[in-house]
């Protein structure tokens, strides 16, 4: 075995934690925390179970980012001990243990590292994702089921509570499409690498003659935009007109200036309303179907950004961003990393971190290029 220059590799496992500690803001890290915490202890917090949610996950994901942190400061620190008293002592085991750990320290500081490249408008955010048979037949929905089993186990692995929303079923085997969230902060920004075509290449079970059957799936991944019951208007994006109100109406309709028309000056938006007698109560009712249609407003301008961000993607060749062969040779690779692995089970029951890591890498490249 090749001698190892300790005191080369222990700096520079320093200088990726400092790198990486200086990007998560501990000082920050743990105000946030802090605030949080309050908010978690407050009597009421279940009152709003969704709110209630959110400040939980948001409490675990900041609590467990800054415990790896102080965990691999301490293994840095407890490694650099080791190797001294055992270069003091010429003791040979205790130098190849302390061998046996740098590459593992390696990667749990590569794994932190990539989740500081999360750093996206929306990364944070909880994620919607969407799979979608595409070209290839019934071999394209068993597909799309079995990336459905693959994202669902990743999901369970990490312990990312998940909630399938909508499926649509094949004719003859597996799914047209499928719907679901994954409740866990950063989960856009982790998944987004995710989205694209993937492709298949096997000896398809539905095939008679055993031939081997290409076939594609669709993965869609937009963050979860939160939504609110009601909306504020601020006074001064008012316009409001009265008019005598038109029509049939009891004793006081034809006679008094109850009518009301407010314009949302921002949007344009008019509503008006005669319906009530008072002109505060026709007021009071042209508000709340105004906040109402600017609540719609707002939602489909939410969904038109989500699908700016999820992008069109297709099912079919020439945009393929993944391929899953499992016929004539065994591999799964990431088309745009080069990342590629053999065990293809492995990877179809969930174990695509890696995958995740060379895509989250590789979309931080070509920002900072693009930013060149």
């Amino acid at each position: 075995m090749a001698e190892i220059d300790f005191a080369a590799e222990i700096r520079a496992l320093r200088a990726t934690y400092l790198s990486i500690e200086q990007v998560s803001e501990v000082d920050a890290l743990k105000e946030s925390i802090e605030d949080l915490s309050d908010q978690a202890g407050t009597p009421n917090l279940w009152d709003d179970p969704a709110a209630a949610q959110k400040i939980t996950s948001r409490l675990s994901h900041a609590q467990s980012k800054l415990e790896k942190l102080v965990s691999l400061q301490a293994r840095i620190d407890d490694l650099e001990v080791l190797v001294q008293l055992a270069q003091e002592e010429d003791d040979a085991d205790t130098l190849a243990e302390a061998a046996k750990d740098l590459p593992v320290l390696r990667k749990a500081l590569q794994e932190l590292e990539v989740v500081t490249l999360l750093a996206g408008e929306y990364d944070e955010r909880e994620a919607v994702v969407t799979i979608r048979s595409g070209a290839g037949g019934v071999d394209a929905a068993d597909f799309a089921q079995m990336l459905l089993r693959m994202y669902l186990r990743w999901a369970e692995r990490h312990g990312y509570p998940t909630t399938v929303m909508d499926t649509s079923y094949a004719e003859e085997a597996g799914l047209k499409s499928a719907t679901f969230e994954v409740k866990a902060p950063y989960a856009f920004g982790t998944l987004s690498v995710e989205a694209g075509t993937h492709r298949l290449v096997r000896i398809s079970p539905f095939d008679n003659q055993g031939r081997r059957q290409t076939s594609f799936a669709a993965v869609e991944v937009i963050p979860l935009i939160e939504q609110t019951d009601s909306i504020d208007i601020p006074d001064n994006e008012i316009r409001v007109d009265v008019f005598r109100s038109s029509g049939p109406g009891g004793q006081s309709v034809n006679t008094t200036d109850s009518a009301v028309r407010l314009t949302h000056i921002p949007t344009g938006t008019v509503v008006s309303m005669q319906n009530e007698k008072s002109q505060l109560q026709n007021r009071a009712a042209a508000l709340r179907v105004l906040q109402s249609r600017l609540l719609l407003i707002k939602k489909a301008e939410e969904n038109a950004e989500k699908k700016l961000l999820a992008g069109d993607v297709k099912a079919s060749w020439g945009d393929q961003m993944r391929s899953y062969v499992l016929n004539p040779y065994q591999m799964v690779k990431d088309l745009r990393t080069e990342y590629e692995v053999g065990n293809t089970s492995a990877v179809l029951d969930g174990e695509i971190d890696d995958f995740i890591d060379a895509g989250i890498r590789w979309r931080a490249d070509n920002r900072n290029a693009d930013a060149q």
